[in-house]
């Protein structure tokens, strides 16, 4: 109990409580916008965190993660496009709500069974830990080598039918972490003689590339609104009412909660699968089923709550054996590291009252979050009808500045664009992008350990019992993953024959199509497969504790992404219509956006930063986005001010000498 009250005091004091808040208000923003939510907020806000104290820095993380799944009920019900991929089930009788004039209804039940949901998913944290400790105390470097194997076996469960490709992304990752001196010897690997490397790559610029510069193109090649329908009826009344609801079907609400806590205790899985399989209970329980896909409050209130009450129990595997529990959790055990703090015994012990304090973060921010938006949905579904590219400045800025913030160095920016360019080729291939993260994140956990156990143990570690357990485990999970692959093509198969002369929406079978640009996919299993091969051939020069760890990952990714090779190939055998790797108007818009980030950052060697970015965001608005003069030159005004009183004022980062000075600089 005293933990407890401890792990309170630090979110109520300042600054930790304003950070909260701050935290929680830029969450309804990221999850009210489809396309961004908890991903990209995470990779935005993590440079920021720099220097903050941990219970501010993670009031600050959390407190935006916790609402995210929130507000993004707001596109789910107003205009039936989800938010993320949380929000999907709502759509099915929220937005049947909607067009019947019951939209503030269905957000009053929402917001309710949201703020429950991430209460009691909350609570589970706090009940589990003391249970969990004795057994996380007694493991030793073994064990948590292999629970990062564990982790990495999990990416099957996030890479959909992909399960080879994801894996193989994940030992991407883990090629990716063995950049710099190694643990053992201090032998330089993959520096190529760059300074910027010894220390390996940055978790931030990677983290941005990855997830942020995608989206910055996505949005700006879409061109159109967000929305484009318009708002629904509302009334107080209403509000109260769908809050009534929420309280009528208490045990329903309960149960979704349930079993979003069960689903955020398996690693990997996260708040999309607890969104479906809650709603999947509430139809199935339900005596009158007739309304379901028309507009029942019941379909909004189970997966609402479950997809709130899954970050609770996210929060555990991550804490306290360092296996994200979902992929955002994999920026956050990255976060962990950055503050000093190692998920295991140091969080159950010494750390006892911080970990509380995300508990105390998770419950505050899911209550002060569904409270604004009971107060602010008129005018928070206004965000959701702004025209995506006009969202790109403020995204851009702030990635670039957040990857700057790293080492102040240009290194971080080469960094963030050539991840931004694997990012953007996985997408469009349907290539997973978390399993690199995990990989990346996971991967100096796992060689530290694998080097303190064959040290210490020699290679005996391996009989210990723990270790055949963990190691069961994952054979069972990787044999489940796959069975239940196998079994979701041969359904697939089987409702593709039924539905052969039905003219079926291309959303409604997303995992039937092996990617979004089949012979992109294939492409890049063969770019992987060389990538890997490289990478072995140049470690056979290093000494053999240096090089054990990258040719046992070069190795497996090698075959790995073989059998991705093989896997699409075959897909694609006898495709008449495969056309291009990739369309030439796609090919042509995307590389003149490259072109414009490739020069963002000339023209800051050029002049600097505080006076290239904001002009970069005027010309992108002329130039690329069509805009009046007068939005070009208010943004760009903005992100002078941004620049200027946020990094300038406060921050104080080391800026780019300009090669051609400026006299009012």
């Amino acid at each position: 109990m005293n933990a407890i009250l401890e792990g309170l005091a630090l979110v109520a004091a300042w600054p930790a409580n304003g950070l909260l808040l701050l935290g929680i208000l830029l969450g309804l923003f990221l999850g009210a916008v489809p396309g961004l939510g908890g991903m990209v907020g995470f990779s935005l806000l993590l440079p920021f965190t720099f220097g903050m104290e941990p219970a501010g820095a993670f009031a600050l993380l959390l407190g935006m993660y916790a609402v995210t799944t929130t507000s993004d009920t707001l596109t789910s019900v107003l205009i039936g496009v989800p938010g993320s991929g949380a929000g999907a089930a709502t759509v099915v009788d929220g937005y049947p709500m909607t067009q019947k004039g019951q939209a503030m209804r269905a957000l009053g039940a929402a917001y309710t069974s949201s703020a429950i949901g991430g209460v009691l998913g909350a609570l589970v944290l706090v009940a589990s830990l003391p249970l969990i400790r004795p057994l996380i105390v007694s493991f030793g470097p073994p064990e948590f080598f292999m629970l990062g194997g564990l982790g990495l076996t999990m990416v099957g469960a996030l890479s959909g039918r992909s399960i080879v490709r994801g894996l193989a992304a994940a030992m991407l990752g883990l090629l990716f972490a063995t950049v710099g001196y190694s643990t053992q010897g201090g032998v330089a690997r993959y520096t190529f003689e760059h300074i910027y490397l010894f220390d390996g790559l940055k978790i931030v610029p990677v983290v941005l590339g990855l997830f942020a510069i995608p989206e910055i193109i996505d949005l700006s090649r879409r061109g159109s609104s967000i929305a484009k329908s318009g708002d629904a009826s509302e009334t107080a009344g209403q509000m109260w009412q769908g809050i009534k609801d929420a309280l009528t079907y208490r045990w329903l609400l309960l149960r979704g909660s349930l079993i979003g806590i069960y689903v955020g205790f398996l690693p990997g899985v996260g708040a999309s699968v607890a969104d479906w399989v809650a709603y999947g209970h509430a139809v199935q329980s339900a005596k009158d089923k007739s309304q379901f896909g028309k507009g029942d409050v019941r379909g909004i209130i189970a997966p609402e709550a479950a997809n709130n009450s899954v970050k609770g129990s996210d929060l555990v595997p991550t804490i306290a054996f360092g296996i994200p529990g979902s992929a955002p959790m994999a920026i956050l055990l990255g976060a962990f590291l950055i503050h000093g703090l190692q998920p295991g015994p140091m969080m159950l012990t010494t750390n006892i009252s911080f970990t509380y304090s995300l508990m105390w973060t998770l419950m505050i921010a899911n209550v002060i979050g569904a409270l604004l938006l009971m107060l602010w949905s008129r005018q928070l579904a206004k965000l959701t009808f702004v025209r995506g590219q006009l969202l790109v400045p403020a995204i851009f800025l702030f990635a670039f500045m957040g990857a700057w913030m790293e080492t102040n160095q240009l290194g971080d920016w080469i960094t963030l664009l050539g991840f931004g360019m694997l990012g953007l080729w996985m997408k469009s291939a349907n290539w997973p992008r978390p399993p690199v993260i995990l990989g990346f994140v996971l991967g100096p956990i796992m060689e530290r350990n694998l080097d303190l156990s064959t040290q210490v143990l020699g290679w005996a570690w391996y009989g210990r019992p723990w270790v055949i357990v963990i190691f069961c485990i994952i054979l069972f999970v990787l044999v489940s993953i796959a069975w239940r692959a196998y079994r979701g093509r041969r359904a697939s198969d089987v409702r593709k024959d039924a539905l052969a002369e039905v003219e079926a929406s291309p959303a409604a079978e997303p995992e039937a199509q092996p990617s979004s640009h089949p012979a992109l996919a294939f492409v890049l299993a063969g770019v992987f497969f060389a990538a890997f091969a490289a990478a072995w051939w140049v470690a056979q020069r290093w000494t053999p504790d240096a090089r054990f760890f990258p040719n046992a990952v070069s190795i497996v990714g090698m075959i790995l992404a073989a059998a991705a090779f093989v896997q699409v190939g075959r897909r694609l055998a006898g495709s008449t219509a495969l056309g291009p790797v990739l369309p030439a108007d796609e090919a042509k818009s995307i590389a003149s956006l490259l072109l414009f980030l490739v020069l963002a950052i000339a023209a800051s060697v050029l002049l600097g930063q505080l006076v290239a970015l904001p002009l970069t965001v005027a010309v992108y608005l002329l130039v690329w986005a069509k805009e009046r003069w007068t939005m070009a030159l208010a943004q760009a005004a903005g992100a002078a001010a941004v620049l200027y009183f946020l990094f300038e004022g406060l921050i104080k980062p080391i800026w780019l000498e300009p090669m051609v000075p400026l006299p009012f600089l």
